[in-house]
This record gives C-alpha cells, structure tokens and sequence, in this order.
C-alpha cells in the first residue's frame, strides 16, 4: 500500500481502558504511566523493537508482520536504575542487540542508584526476537551490527572491539587496533568489509576508517575542523560526511545564530581516500549546523546521487537534498518548505523515502510526515488530529510510530489506511486514570520587551474560586513542552506531575520559554538568553503577571518548580520575584553559571572570559541572593553528571546563612535523569507535600502521603 493512500482519512483514536471513570487521582497511578522509546525497525523480516519502561522496569519489546501485537523479549522485574539503550536489529531481522547500564562519569564510576552491593557494568546483549536466553556479549557500549549479520562492532574503553554473533563464539572478542582519540558513530559499509567512525580529539575530528581485508586504518583528509556522522553511499565506494569548523570558543548557554565558517557536506572517495566539498551552508542563518533527532544526519538517495540533510536556511529547522556531484556553492533543494520544525526522521528500507514529524500548521504537537529525496516531491501528511506522534520508522510499507495523547501515555503504533492501532495496548493498565486526566490548554504570553511565548494552562476541577497555582519550566534548555505526554521520560514525568497538580487543585502554567525549540531559530536562539544575560526571566515574570490576572488564582499562592534548567527559572523566580512567588521546588538547578560551563567544557576558563564571565554571574539565581525570601524545597542526585552536586550544596550553604527556609532531598548515587521510578515518585510526593504545606495551608495533606 502507497503513503498516499495511507495518509487518506487517518483517525487517531484513543482507545481508553473500558473500566476507567472520572476518580481521584493519585500520584502513584499517574506515574505508573508506561514509557515507550528507541522504536527501530528490521532491515528485513517485517519486525519493529522498542524499548518499554513500566515503574521503572525496563524492557526490549518487540512486534513482527504481519499481526503486529507486541510482546516482551526480555524479562527484567526489577526497578534497578539499569538503562537500555542501542537497540538495534541484526540483518535478518531474527537477533536484537542493545546495551544495559549506563556510561561511567568522569571517575569511571557507574551509575547505580539502587545500591547493589556488587556494583553494575555496562554491556552489550543480544536477544532473539523468538525468546530463549540472553547473551552477553562484553562489556561496552555503542553497538552496531554488520550487514552480514554475523558481528558486531563496539565501544569497550575507548576503542572498538568486535564480537561474532552466529556459530557459538560469542564469548570471543577482539579490539581491531589501538587508536587515539574516542570513537563513535561506528558504521558498516555495505558489504562488511570496512568500518568508518568518528574519531573525537580535543578540539577537532576525524573520519576513521578501518579495512578488515587489509587490516589497516586511515583517516580520510583530516583537518582542523570537527568532522562527524559517516554515512556510505549505498555502494560503498563513497562516504558523506559533516564538516563544521573547530569549535575555538569555550562559551556555552549563549545564543549563536551564525558562525564565521559554515559547516559544509563532503564525499570521500573510498577507493582514493580523497573527499571533495559537495555543499556548504550559506553564511548567516543556517551557517551553524542543527542537528535533527535521527540516527543519521545524512541520507543517500537509493541511486545514490542526491543526499538529504537538515538545514535551517529560513530559521526553521527543515530537510533539504543535493546533488552528489556538486560542488560547495551548489544549490541546496528545500524538501519540506514552511514556517515549522522538522523533527525525528528516518528513511525508509529502500532509501527513497524519508519520513519525519513536525509540528506543520499544530505547533504544540507532532505528526508525521513522509517526503521522497527526489527534489520534484511534495511532503505527504500522514497523521493529523489531537494526538502526537514521533520517532517514524518504516518496515516495508508499513508505518509505525510512537504517540501519545493528553490522557494516554507514548506507546507503539502502526499506522494502517484508516487509524493508528497500539502495538502493545497491555502496557497500559486497567485502572490507570486517563478518564481523570485534564486537557491542557494553550495560552499566550507577553513577555515585557514584547516577546511572545506559547504556554499551556491545566485548570482544576474542584469548583473553588481561588486556587493556589505552581508554574512549570522544562529543563533543556532545548525542549517544548507539548498538549499532551511527552515523548522523553523526563518530560513525560514532568507532565504526569502537572496532571496531578491539577488534580490537587492548582492551577498549573507550564511555560515554553525562549532558548526552547519548536518556534524557529530566532526564538531558540534568543538574544542575551542564558549566560548571556538570562533574557527568558523577563518570560517567568510574564507567566506570574498572567496567573495575578486570572480570577480564579490567588495570588498570594503562587509556586514554581522546575528541574535543571527549569531549576535555574525556579531559582532565578525566588531570588529575584519572591514578593511574587510564594515558594519553589528547585530539582538540579543551575545556580551559576561559572560552574555548570566547566561541566560540559572543562577547558573553560573565567579568566580568560573576565568581560563574559561577569556577565554569566550577573545572569545567575546567586547573584541576587540577598533578594531570596521565599522558601525552596532543593532535590538533587549526587551523581547528577549534567548539572554538577555542587551547585546545590553552594545554594544551599548561602540561603540557610541567610535564614532562609531550605528543605533537602538528596538521593546518593543516582543522575540527573533519576534512575530509579520510585526516586521520581520520592521528588514528586516530596513537591506535592512542600507546596501543600506553603502555598495550600498546613493542614494539607497528599492524597499518597504513607
């Protein structure tokens, strides 16, 4: 069956559980929601996977041709703070490898919340899609499985290692060479007989490529510039790749429209290891590269003389392809033309078609897509409706998808001519309360210097006149918050939390700040946001100035919460607004941004930034401590690798000196992205009990309080 006749008539239907009414809601049963990610697609054989995570067990599952009902490949029971991730098909489509356990930090310590005595690694499984028992095939991470089927390549200590698959050597693994640098991006060419990587040094990359035949590795014409995302031509005498200029400044959180150096698209020839420029970014918009959420960030066309990539050209984030045989001031074909953002993509098995959500003419949801490389094509809409959709993946003809809904959770889909059909509907329990969930709905603010910023209202449903209200702020700061379940887990959490505020009887405002995505270049990019000036609190002010204004708040009672960088709003709110914000709940905040840079670019140096440097203090939460009245409730992991312990414990020490009222909930050895369920549920009792007892009155009390 075509896309077209596909995308003809399409209803999203919600296929709520038969038993649920209107009830209470408890926290407990809004975050037992289950979270479905990392759907992938079998080369061959009609089969999806993906990931399920119910309580925080995590799960492979998998759906095959042509019934399509999903079923449970592995058989974790526990809430034990190990990931999944990798997941990915061998080539007949019959094993499925991924990886359990998370990256170790900068002590080489694993993460392990759960506290299990004999510590946790890091491995790379595989698993049949038939059941039986799984096998571990070494420690490591980043697997990619030959063509061939019959090896996988990996990331074991900072080098590659290949394991075979078939004929019972399993256990055998061999490293293919010393190399300097960290690999990643490991890619097969068609033929497994070669291996091309990313080689990531200091302050550039090469492509490596490794030939099994010769057993000998060259770098394909190394620069100075940061080379990345290898992809072969779809005979393997050719691999495409990205070119963006090194990366000379240390300055993070602060807006770049532009760079000086356009990133550029090269093609290497494999049989003379030279590469020559096919396409270079224009200068000013689109000049600084933007990735899209996809395996790959190139796409041969199935003759292979046309790559499709992403480029934001007009300020929006879109698919573009170009010819293979041009040169750098070639022309570049806009694919999806529109004032939107093109999001997760994927081609399909014949490499003739890509398919991608967006959020075309419905900013505040995703749907799906499909456009042909070819430059002659029009974009076809496949889904449409209330619902969001995301990660597409196309298994022959088919269509399958990842979606939500305001009231029911991510879960697997296929799409069919008529309706989106749950591949796993069991996932969802009986007696969760999609029925007590509220609709969120969109509101517009104006920020003091004129900017528009989108939010969405979820009003209570307990008929009081005035109602305390909490004001949330995503994290990222390159997130949007959208009118139903969120498609990552944190935000997911997030989301089930705004529900049952709701339920509770706040009024909730959750705030699409700028420096977020979905709204173009321009407003992602914000001018002075960040470390730069923290130009996006003039849009926590206007979410305060909206709830003063609406009848039904009181606005004596106004909270925030908000974790990372929300926690950073959440901060800045309290230290800066605290006549206007009664109380907060700070989850991994940044609080100075002098501290959280070095995080992520340890080479930064305040010294040498002296005229920047002041300017990110000044556009800290710490620099106006003295100004802090309200009370803060501050929950954090102390293994959080994204935003550093550090930064609460030094808040922490300046607010309790200052006598202000700091509460504390800490969970030893867990991340930023809380491992464990049951710590999520911890933050989130803990944040309905601080805002009944400051913002509700004293003689409140949780409705899931032991």
């Amino acid at each position: 069956m075509s896309l077209r006749l596909l995308a003809r008539g399409v209803v999203l239907a919600a296929a709520y559980p038969a038993a649920l009414s209107a009830q209470q809601l408890t926290l407990d049963q809004v975050m037992s929601a289950p979270f479905s990610s990392d759907l992938v697609a079998a080369p061959k054989g009609g089969a999806v996977a993906w990931i399920g995570v119910t309580r925080g067990v995590r799960n492979v599952w998998v759906a095959r041709a042509p019934g399509w009902e999903g079923r449970q490949v592995t058989s974790y029971s526990d809430d034990d703070g190990q990931e999944i991730e990798g997941l990915s098909f061998s080539a007949d489509g019959r094993n499925l490898v991924f990886v359990r356990g998370g990256a170790s930090n900068r002590g080489g310590e694993r993460p392990n919340p759960a506290l299990i005595p004999g510590g946790v690694d890091q491995s790379v499984w595989v698993a049949s899609i038939e059941g039986g028992a799984l096998r571990k095939i070494s420690e490591g991470s980043s697997p990619e499985v030959s063509p061939t089927g019959d090896t996988v390549a990996f990331v074991r200590g900072g080098q590659i290692w290949i394991a075979r698959l078939r004929g019972g050597d399993e256990s055998r693994v061999e490293q293919i060479a010393k190399l300097r640098g960290g690999p990643s991006s490991l890619r097969w060419s068609p033929d497994g007989r070669r291996l091309a990587f990313t080689s990531n040094r200091q302050r550039h990359s090469f492509i490596g490529v490794w030939d099994f035949g010769s057993q000998s590795l060259r770098y394909v014409d190394p620069s100075t510039d940061e080379d990345g995302g290898p992809v072969w031509s779809p005979d393997g005498n050719a691999l495409a790749f990205i070119r963006t200029p090194s990366t000379i400044s240390d300055l993070l959180f602060v807006p770049q429209r532009e760079s000086p150096i356009p990133w550029s698209i090269r093609v290497a020839d494999m049989n003379t290891g030279r590469s020559r420029e096919v396409w270079r970014a224009r200068a000013g918009a689109g000049s600084v590269f933007r990735e899209i959420v996809s395996v790959d960030q190139l796409f041969w066309s199935a003759s292979g003389d046309r790559i499709a990539f992403p480029w934001e050209a007009d300020g929006w984030t879109h698919l573009y392809s170009v010819a293979t045989t041009g040169s750098g001031s070639a022309t570049a074909h806009l694919l999806t033309p529109g004032n939107f953002e093109v999001e997760y993509v994927s081609a399909s098995p014949d490499g003739r078609t890509l398919v991608y959500n967006s959020n075309e003419n419905d900013v505040d949801r995703r749907h799906i897509w499909s456009v042909s490389i070819d430059p002659t094509s029009r974009p076809i809409q496949l889904t449409r409706g209330t619902g969001i959709e995301w990660n597409p993946v196309m298994s022959g003809t088919s269509v399958l998808v990842l979606r939500s809904d305001a009231r029911l959770p991510g879960r697997a889909a296929i799409l069919d001519a008529h309706a989106l059909r749950d591949l796993a509907p069991s996932l969802i329990s009986a007696d969760f309360p999609a029925a007590a969930l509220v609709e969120p709905q969109v509101v517009m603010l104006r920020a003091a210097d004129g900017t528009p910023v989108h939010a969405q209202v979820f009003l209570p449903h307990d008929g009081a006149s005035k109602h305390p209200a909490a004001v949330f702020f995503h994290g990222g700061s390159r997130r949007q918050m959208l009118l139903g379940w969120h498609y990552m887990y944190y935000y997911a959490n997030a989301y089930a939390m705004n529900q049952y505020l709701a339920s509770r009887g706040y009024v909730v405002l959750s705030v699409n700040y700028r420096s977020g995505i979905g709204y173009g270049m321009g407003f992602r990019e914000a001018l002075n946001y960040g470390a730069s000036g923290a130009s996006e609190y003039q849009d926590v002010v206007a979410a305060g100035r909206y709830l003063r204004g609406r009848s039904d708040v009181d606005a004596r009672r106004i909270g925030l919460w908000g974790g990372s960088y929300g926690g950073f709003l959440t901060a800045m709110g309290l230290a800066r607004n605290s006549d206007m914000f009664a109380a907060g709940v700070d989850i991994h905040g940044v609080h100075d941004w002098n501290t959280e840079i070095p995080n992520f670019v340890p080479a930064y140096d305040s010294l040498r930034y002296a005229t920047e440097s002041a300017l990110a203090y000044r556009s800290s939460p710490l620099a106006f401590i003295s100004g802090w009245r309200s009370p803060v409730l501050l929950i954090h992991g102390d293994d959080d690798r994204n935003v550093p312990f550090n930064e609460s414990v030094k808040l922490a020490y300046e607010l309790r000196r200052r006598g202000i009222t700091v509460e504390q909930l800490i969970f030893p050895d867990d991340v930023h992205d809380f491992l464990l369920w049951r710590n999520w549920v911890s933050a989130y009792r803990a944040t309905d009990d601080f805002f009944g007892r400051k913002l509700r009155g004293a003689a409140a009390v949780s409705a899931t309080a032991p």
